[in-house]
């Protein structure tokens, strides 16, 4: 088995828009959850903001996984 390639940028690219918002989203949401425990709720241009910096890891690993998703079906 060869080690894995890493995402190009142009899969990058592509997929960051939708990694951002999603973890914008999902910060958003956690911070609703958090207000249970008395935590302050992120407004959504804090949630936004945010999703934009924990976005880019977020989209490296799923680029990752699309690329060893491509090499595997390549094999076959």
């Amino acid at each position: 088995m060869r080690p894995a390639r890493k995402p190009s940028p142009r899969l990058l690219a592509g997929l960051y828009p939708f990694g951002a918002g999603a973890m914008g989203l999902n910060l958003f949401f956690a911070s609703l959850i958090g207000t249970w425990l008395g935590w302050p709720a992120l407004s959504p241009w804090q949630a936004a903001a945010g999703g934009l910096v924990v976005g880019a890891p977020a989209t490296y690993a799923f680029a990752g996984h699309i690329v060893r998703l491509m090499e595997q079906a390549e094999d076959r």
